[in-house]
């Protein structure tokens, strides 16, 4: 299996921004075959970004879409028209879960409406500090990853990855606080078996699964050598050139 680096640019770079950053970026990556590296940027450089990347080096991330394939939906994109812009989606993270209030029915829906159009949704679950006081991070894993995945098929969990997200860790979140490796390992243990439970055995282990969560060259290793973690998905290091290339150097090294 791949190790996956994504890095999610949110609401930062414009189309030009973006463009430089790109070409830089590429400039300085070598092509590696086992580490899978992908790049969300806004909606509005997707496409010219589409025509500038190597895709020998990496891949373009959708940061949303909506379910729908067409229809009278003012300001929305679908993901019938991001098919061949983008590889991949991410759907249902947490600032699209608390900010702009996506349930999980809805995460469903374009999990399912990803793999409709051939897009792998990066599914995000997570619970955010209240939950994990209060001991319910088994039962909201649980429930987003069951909304998440409820109209995907056996034949099509193999198209899907999961990435774990705690609010309570994400960077932009006032008072953050880093998740120790054992915090993670039991997240990702709990949501394989779920997966096992949904899919068997086997589905469960093959799925890749992600961390997110203020995740920085210093740390990423001791999360990317977690069993069970396939790979980091960040936002901040993925902004500044040195420290995205140092996250790519240390997957390559965990992957020898």
């Amino acid at each position: 299996m791949k190790t996956y680096v994504v890095g999610n640019w949110k609401l930062n770079f414009n189309v030009g921004e973006a463009s430089i950053y790109l070409h830089k970026l590429q400039k300085k990556l070598p092509t590696y075959r086992d580490v899978e590296v992908v790049i969300a940027p806004p909606i509005v450089a997707l496409q010219p970004l589409s025509l500038q990347i190597d895709r020998h080096k990496m891949k373009l991330a959708a940061q949303n879409a909506f379910y729908q394939d067409y229809g009278a939906y003012t300001g929305e994109t679908s993901f019938n028209q991001l098919r061949g812009l983008t590889d991949y989606v991410i759907v249902g993270h947490s600032e699209r879960r608390y900010i702009f209030g996506e349930d999980d029915k809805m995460v469903g829906k374009k999990v399912a409406a990803a793999v409709r159009n051939k897009i792998t949704p990066i599914l995000c679950v997570g619970e955010t500090e209240n939950e994990r006081a209060f001991l319910e991070t088994t039962d909201i894993l649980r429930d987003q990853v069951l909304s998440g995945l409820r109209d995907v098929s056996e034949e099509d969990i193999s198209k899907v990855i999961i990435a774990y997200e705690p609010v309570w860790a994400i960077s932009s979140v006032r008072e953050a606080r880093i998740a120790s490796p054992d915090e993670v390992a039991e997240a990702v243990r709990i949501i394989r078996e779920v997966l096992k439970d949904m899919y068997g055995p086997k589905a469960a282990e093959n799925t890749a699964i992600l961390y997110g969560g203020s995740v920085n060259p210093s740390n990423a290793g001791a999360y990317l050598t977690i069993p069970g973690v396939n790979g980091v998905m960040f936002a901040a290091s993925s902004l500044i050139l040195s420290e995205f290339l140092d996250i790519i150097e240390v997957a390559k090294r965990v992957r020898l």
